[in-house]
């Protein structure tokens, strides 16, 4: 890779909240923005604090810093102060994505070369097996504080019934907040929830803004209780994925 870098070195403009950021990250490619974002949570004997976040099935030319239509002002003002990468790859579909990107792995080393259904074969179970492990639970292990908010999308096994053992709390989240499930409505998602709970959207509910409004809530509430440790956020926004939900006013805009 050969990434192209700029000269400022703000990572987050402080024209844009955290909020604003989040919520416009919402239609992004993969970034890792390792900062001390945590207002009161800073990095820790020289540990970073890391979001690492995602966005769902979008080409990186749709962003405004490589030249898309629509208007991301936060995304490009975190590529401004950080790095652009000019080679870079994915595995073409969501889960086998997030599964690479989670354990390090290829994705069918991680089971989870193709969709969610067992196809009988190790490569291809639609669940993370039990020979790799997660960023969260690497960092967990050395001592970060893991919390997680989005799409999870690397197991079939979903709520009510489970079995729970590859939901983010078993894969070493301190705390989650998301659907377990890979795509659905923005305003009435299904197989969300909280920790290991299923959960029901409240009235005026739209998934991006809860996943932005719960991950700075998280970051908050690290800082507040555990300001000697570093906190590692996976921020997985499911936007741009179908079905393309949007509030009318982003709507109107365009």
């Amino acid at each position: 890779m050969k990434p192209e870098e700029t000269s400022d070195s703000r990572l987050f403009p402080a024209e844009h909240s955290r909020r604003e950021f989040l919520r416009t990250v919402a239609a992004c490619s993969p970034i890792l923005a390792i900062s001390a974002c945590g207002g009161n949570a800073p990095s820790v004997a020289g540990r970073p604090n890391i979001v690492l976040i995602l966005a769902d099935d979008m080409g990186y030319s749709d962003i405004g810093c490589f030249g898309g239509e629509i208007r991301t002002p936060s995304i490009d003002g975190l590529a401004a102060g950080g790095l652009r990468f000019t080679h870079f790859h994915n595995s073409a579909r969501c889960c086998p994505s997030r599964a690479s990107l989670l354990t390090g792995l290829y994705p069918h080393q991680a089971g989870v070369g193709d969709m969610m259904s067992d196809q009988g074969v190790d490569g291809y179970r639609g669940d993370l097996n039990q020979s790799c492990v997660t960023i969260a639970e690497v960092l967990r292990g050395a001592g970060y504080g893991p919390c997680g908010v989005g799409k999870w999308h690397v197991t079939r096994h979903l709520p009510p019934e489970g079995p729970d053992h590859n939901w983010p709390l078993q894969r070493g989240f301190d705390r989650y907040f998301g659907t377990i499930t890979g795509a659905g409505s923005f305003f009435e998602p299904e197989t969300l929830v909280r920790d290991n709970t299923p959960v029901e959207p409240e009235t005026g509910f739209y998934y991006t803004d809860a996943i932005s409004d719960q991950a700075v809530e998280y970051i908050q509430d690290h800082g507040k209780s555990r300001q000697e440790a570093p906190f590692f956020l996976y921020c997985a926004f499911t936007a741009p994925h179908w079905p393309l939900h949007a509030p009318e006013a982003d709507i109107a805009r365009y």
